[in-house]
């Protein structure tokens, strides 16, 4: 499930646009609610040296998935935009079953890779494994592609915002 998050979400969002009910005001308070989730995806991506380390500085000082709950945040936005309970439903659904798959198969890699030292990070030992500590980067977040889910917010806005024009 979690390697298929990406064309599941590609088929969830069709679905999603059919379901949707937006109004002017759904979208701006949920476009508000993504930006803030995407916001934080930006700030963890760019603090994110992905397979080389265990990240501790950023977000990941206090959550050990920052991208994955910005993920979350987004698709609360999502939802909030889309003004359909049938939409939460599948929202929550797709949330639940990819995001959830997709921090067990991280935890998993990232446990094989950096054995105690990820175990210790998850206990909330962070500080004590003198890992890197760096500073936020916007290079590196353009690195780590999160360009892709901004494109994917604004899509998601555009196509919401055309549905609730046809309709109104």
């Amino acid at each position: 499930m979690a390697r298929a998050r990406v064309p599941l979400g590609f088929l969830g969002g069709a679905v999603a646009l059919w379901l949707a009910q937006p109004t002017w005001g759904s979208l701006a308070a949920g476009a508000t609610v993504a930006a803030l989730g995407e916001a934080m995806r930006v700030w963890a991506a760019g603090h994110l040296e992905k397979g080389r380390e265990v990240t501790c500085s950023g977000p990941y000082r206090w959550t050990a998935h920052p991208l994955y709950l910005g993920s979350a945040i987004i698709a609360l936005g999502i939802i909030v935009m889309g003004r359909s309970r049938a939409l939460a439903v599948l929202v929550a659904a797709y949330v639940l079953l990819a995001i959830g798959g997709a921090i067990r198969n991280e935890q998993a890699e990232l446990r094989a890779a950096f054995g105690r030292e990820y175990d210790d990070y998850l206990a909330g030992n962070a500080a004590s494994l003198g890992g890197v500590v760096r500073r936020f980067s916007l290079a590196r977040a353009r690195r780590n592609r999160e360009y892709r889910a901004v494109a994917g917010i604004l899509l998601a806005l555009a196509l919401f915002a055309l549905k609730a024009r046809l309709v109104l």
